[in-house]
């Protein structure tokens, strides 16, 4: 699997694809069954003498699951493993985990609860499945009591996935971690010790499409609801483009989304929609004059994200005025970039973590803008826009009938999208979606994935009703269907 050789992965990201991969008919319990011979293996390898003790050590969830499951195989070779259910064998999460302790519960030596120090010493091997990439923060009971028992109890430890509570201040030490399907982001770190990447049969198209796992993505709610602001710099000779962008961002759960667009375009837009908050800046066309009126009103709201570009128009002075307006923005908060204002994108912007930049061209702007960087291919071979991204640093939305998503390392194809979909003002939209999750905040890779997914997803729905009269609203009418469809089919349970 080429993941296995792949860049590191977040815990999101392993999920993402673990939901991704059930979509392609990949089960849960295959991909804990794969686990289970993998870590078996593992084990053995670092406990060769057949009457080595092999104490497991399991926890409520997936990772637990592994763990149980490599129980069986370690039987199936020969060897006595010992599995501590350290939560108790009650509070089992997931239906895959419970089927591979219950296949194991007869004919195992199995505790529940934390072990004592002096029940692990004589082990020649304790292998951790406790907590894995699902876990964040610092450790509660009884994990913290059992990871005491470990550092005590003085034996060789390993971890599957991640070391228990890794990354915390409790955290685990481990001499070996297994982690599964491919490299994550921490390791190897101090407290991971030697680590071997085992696939686990992931597909490939798991990593490298997007599928129902991305809404895993979707921000959690919060008490206080809706939180996210947008900025919409757009309009001039167009008015259509900046609206949808800004509509679409509200249907996609934004709080607010506020338009600053020269006179008359301004006046058209606040026409269209009472739900928009419209700000006139400038005539005619945005000109080097208006870019201190216009920072002086962004950075005067709270906006999560701004969007630039959606009929802009290219006239001389309007290009320079936007290359003004993305180098004064660049650094300080998220940026999506498309139409217009990608012919302003300088060479090289100052970019954060917290402050992304996305820039989403159709082929003929990929073609126009990074002709430079990739030899005029309309097409943006993978390779291509890869490196275009890494060199930028931002990620790239090559906008087409698979979307595709760069980032500096990494590129995902999203798709198929209905080709019912391609009608003017779609791109809008996707623009709207991105930097609605530009703004709560999300990163820039992850934002362009659930996004242009979630756009797909209804395309899809809009087009069952409507065929080839689909129109860009519809899709605006379809996302809040679409999400709720992709929220509730997305846990893996």
């Amino acid at each position: 699997m080429a993941a296995v050789d792949g860049p590191p992965r977040t815990a999101l990201e392993l999920a993402i694809a673990e939901r991704n991969a059930v979509a392609l008919g990949v089960t849960v319990q295959q991909l804990m069954e794969n686990a289970g011979r993998v870590v078996a293996e593992e084990a053995i390898a670092h406990v060769p003498d057949p009457n080595g003790r092999i104490v497991v050590l399991a926890g409520a969830g997936n990772n637990g699951g592994d763990g149980t499951s490599a129980v069986h195989f370690l039987r199936a070779e020969g060897r006595h493993p010992e599995l501590w259910m350290v939560a108790g064998t009650g509070g089992i999460r997931s239906i895959a985990a419970r089927r591979a302790y219950e296949r194991i519960a007869g004919g195992s030596e199995v505790h529940e609860g934390v072990p004592s120090p002096g029940a692990l010493a004589a082990s020649a091997l304790i292998v951790d499945a406790m907590l894995g990439t699902g876990h964040s923060g610092g450790l509660r009971e009884p994990y913290r009591s059992a990871v005491a028992s470990v550092r005590d109890a003085r034996v060789p430890v390993l971890s599957v996935d991640l070391p228990t509570g890794s990354g915390g201040p409790d955290g685990l030490r481990a001499d070996w971690t297994i982690t599964l399907s491919a490299p994550k982001v921490g390791l190897p770190g101090a407290n991971g010790g030697g680590v071997t990447v085992r696939s686990i049969g992931i597909p490939d198209a798991a990593f490298d499409r997007t599928g129902p796992g991305e809404y895993l993505a979707y921000p959690k709610a919060t008490a206080r609801g809706r939180r996210a602001r947008i900025a919409v710099v757009g309009g001039g000779p167009f008015s259509g483009a900046p609206a949808l962008t800004a509509l679409a961002a509200l249907r996609a759960g934004a709080e607010r989304a506020t338009v600053y667009a020269p006179r008359p375009a301004a006046d058209a837009i606040r026409a269209l929609s009472p739900d928009l908050v419209v700000v006139p800046c400038g005539e005619g066309r945005l000109r080097p004059g208006d870019i201190p009126v216009l920072l002086e009103a962004i950075r005067g709201t709270r906006v999560g994200a701004v969007a630039v570009g959606m009929g802009l128009g290219r006239e001389p002075d309007t290009i320079e005025a936007t290359r003004t307006l993305l180098s004064e923005l660049a650094g300080t908060v998220p940026l999506l970039v498309d139409a217009d204002a990608l012919d302003a994108l300088p060479d090289t912007l100052p970019v954060r973590p917290d402050a992304p930049i996305v820039a989403t061209p159709n082929a003929g702007e990929f073609a126009r803008v990074f002709a430079r960087d990739s030899s005029g291919s309309g097409d943006g071979p993978p390779g291509v826009l890869s490196m275009i991204a890494r060199a930028r640093g931002l990620t790239l939305v090559r906008k087409g009938g698979d979307d595709t998503i760069a980032g500096p390392d990494r590129v995902v194809l999203a798709g198929p999208h209905s080709r019912s979909m391609n009608v003017g003002g779609s791109g809008d939209v996707l623009d709207g979606v991105i930097g609605r999750l530009l703004a709560e905040p999300l990163d820039g890779f992850g934002a362009a994935r659930l996004g242009t997914h979630w756009l797909g997803d209804a395309g899809r729905l809009a087009a069952a009703e409507l065929a080839d009269g689909l129109l860009a609203t519809d899709l605006i009418a379809a996302l809040p269907i679409a999400l709720r469809e992709g929220l509730r089919q997305a846990p893996l349970g």
